[in-house]
Formats: C-alpha cells, structure tokens, sequence
C-alpha cells in the first residue's frame, strides 16, 4: 500500500505544481509592459526642433505608454546627456549639422552602430558634420538639398506599403516644408511615402531598413506645420514601436 501512495503524493506534487507554473504564466501576460523608453535628441534650430518637440514628447506620453527624456543641443559641438542614450528602448534624432567629437561622438555612434533602433526625422540625414556617412550608412539615405520652398507636397502612401504598421491609423495628403532630394538612397529601404511638387519628379519621403539587425525608420518630414498634423504625429509614434520591436499601440487618435 505505501508503494502506491508514494506514486499518488508525487504526482498531486506534480499537479500542483502545474498549476501553480500556469497561473503564474497567466499573472505574467497580464502584467502590462513597461513604458516604452524614448530618448529624444533635439538640435534643429532651422525646423525649431525645441518648439515641435516638447509638444510632441507630451503627446507621446499622454496618449501611449512610454516615458520620454530630451537631450538639447546646447551649442554646434554640444548635444550634453547622451549618457540616457544607455538606458532607452528607442532613439528620435531631430538636429542638424552638429560637430560632435570625443566622447559625444563616441557615445552616438555607439548607439546607432550597436544595432539599436533609430527613428530620424528630417534634418536627422545631415546630422552630425563629423560623421557624414550616417545617412547612407545608418538611415539608407542619400540627402543632397532640397526643392525651393514655397510649392507645397503631395503626400502619397506606397502602395504596397499600405499595411505596414508604421502606418496604421496614419494619414498624411499635404506637407510645406521643401521636398528633400533622396533620389540614389540604399537599395534595401522599403519606402512607405512618396511627395511630389508640380514639374518634379516624385521623392521618397519615409522608409524603413535593418541596420546590423536593428530596425530604422526615416522621414524627410518634420517641418513645424507637419508636426501638428494628426497623421504625422501618429506616423512617428508607431515608428517609435516599431522600430524598438514593439506592437503598435492604437489608443491615441
């Protein structure tokens, strides 16, 4: 009799144990995650970067889950705080022509080099004047200058882009700030939105590529105007998931 109920008690431990493994399974999944961690770079003076996104940084939090800090350009060869760099899910570059060197340098290049999600905004192709070679190299691009301004873009998705989660929920038909010339950019982005000026051909605005397996996103957008259009701000938030291989979230309007 002790032979059999030793069996028994060993497998009502087994039981037991089972159970208690799916339930904290099920506590697990329906734990929500943590904030998706942004770090914004800002350092556009000619797109005014600090009037756009401390607005969009609000936006962002209020209506999605994530926590964002800024870092603040401070002077052409000053970008201080990098060092949040270390600790995000997702990096926003929004500036332009910077001389970062020593360890401002250093400490960027080590982030976007690692492998490690980047969502760049307009001037972001021409970023850094000591390492030119982050369009092409990192974002895939192939920025050389831009149409007159005046004439305002037509904005179009790609259509076989449609789909793509960076642009769920996202609708954008005009933009004014000058079209960007990226015509000869990186053979393997797969391009989400084009722009056309009467008498010109079309140019690709926003696409997405891996870089040493992490995903990037790119647009030439990001003028004041088109950072208060619904669709825009959307467009950069589901980027901000995406490219941190996170699933779009689809509470904010």
């Amino acid at each position: 009799m002790q032979n059999v109920a030793m069996p028994l008690r060993y497998a009502v431990f087994l039981l037991l144990a089972a159970s208690a493994t799916s339930a904290a399974a099920a506590a697990e999944e329906r734990r929500p995650p943590s904030p998706l961690r942004v770090c914004i770079l800002s350092g556009c003076p000619t797109y005014h970067s600090e009037e756009s996104l401390p607005p969009f940084q609000k936006y962002l939090e209020q209506n999605y889950h994530m926590r964002c800090t800024r870092v603040v350009r401070r002077a052409v060869d000053d970008l201080p705080g990098l060092e949040q760099l270390d600790d995000c899910d997702v990096a926003l570059v929004f500036f332009k022509r910077m001389e970062l060197k020593g360890e401002q340098l250093d400490r960027f290049k080590k982030y976007v080099t690692g492998g490690r999600p980047v969502v760049a905004v307009r001037t972001a192709s021409h970023a850094v004047q000591t390492w030119l070679e982050f369009d092409h190299e990192v974002l895939g691009g192939n920025y050389h200058m831009h149409y007159p301004k005046g004439p305002v873009s037509t904005i179009e998705k790609v259509a076989e882009a449609k789909q793509h989660p960076v642009l769920e929920g996202v609708e954008i038909t005009r933009a004014s700030e000058p079209l960007y010339k990226n015509s000869g950019h990186a053979g393997d982005v797969r391009v989400l939105l084009r722009g056309t000026i009467d008498g010109e051909p079309a140019e690709d605005v926003a696409w997405v590529r891996e870089y040493k397996s992490g995903r990037v996103f790119y647009t030439s957008l990001g003028g004041e105007e088109t950072f208060q259009q619904p669709g825009f701000r959307r467009m950069l938030a589901n980027a901000l998931f995406w490219t941190a291989g996170r699933e779009v979230e689809r509470r904010a309007p």
